[in-house]
């Protein structure tokens, strides 16, 4: 009973395929699937896009803080100007919390560049692709028309039932079709090849945090002694 079944249900998928392959035109297969590599290559070229804009984002955080470290090295100047060597010492502890910003700041960059690298180079290979499979879908779909007509041509001339015909455009369907699925895989391939950003959110363990701030404590001292000598001159 389940071999019966089993027979039954090959012929019904032998029925159902012949059907579709009797209906379906080659060429829109084609198109569809140039399409669909079209949307993949402006999904790399968003990535791309989106990469390069966060990278620049944080390039403007780098010129900002650069400017309040000038600032600020300014006010500690000022300060001991005036006695205030508290109201210097603080100016310049700021001046160090902006200093380490910018080192982690140019850290996030650094990896955004080789991501914004490594995307483009991705998007280049792809869109060779791309080229070569609408090249080649052009070439198939006029050797198809081509085929076509020379078919119609043979059946009007000698006979030939369109069951015969069917056979030799369904082989020359599944080729085709197999093309198209190997071009769209290796296309696939490639974006999945390319990699994720990282991950920049992390936060650091309250050791590191204290680490830092002793740093900035230090750095912020060390300036405090260098603007000393050079107001006493």
């Amino acid at each position: 009973m389940v071999g019966l079944m089993s027979r039954m249900t090959t012929v019904f998928k032998a029925r159902v395929n012949k059907i579709l392959d009797r209906w379906e035109d080659p060429r829109q297969t084609l198109d569809y699937s140039y399409e669909k590599q079209l949307e993949l290559l402006q999904s790399v070229r968003r990535g791309v896009a989106d990469v390069l804009s966060a990278k620049k984002r944080l390039e403007l955080q780098v010129v900002k803080a650069r400017q309040e470290m000038e600032k600020l090295e300014q006010q500690a100047k000022e300060a001991l100007q005036l006695n205030r060597e508290d109201l210097a010492l603080a100016a310049l502890e700021r001046k160090q919390s902006y200093a380490t910003q910018i080192s982690s700041l140019e850290g996030q960059i650094a990896q955004l560049d080789q991501e914004f690298q490594k995307l483009q180079a991705t998007e280049q290979r792809l869109q060779q692709k791309v080229d070569a499979f609408r090249s080649q879908k052009e070439l198939i779909k006029a050797q198809y028309g081509a085929a076509e007509a020379q078919v119609k041509i043979g059946e009007a001339t000698s006979g030939l039932s369109e069951e015969l015909a069917d056979v030799g455009l369904a082989l020359e369907r599944a080729q085709e079709k197999t093309e198209n699925l190997r071009a769209r895989a290796a296309a696939i391939d490639e974006l999945v090849n390319s990699g994720a950003l990282p991950d920049y959110t992390a936060g650091t363990d309250h050791v590191s945090q204290e680490l830092s701030k002793e740093k900035i404590k230090a750095g912020a001292s060390a300036d405090l002694e260098r603007l000393k000598k050079e107001v006493q001159r």
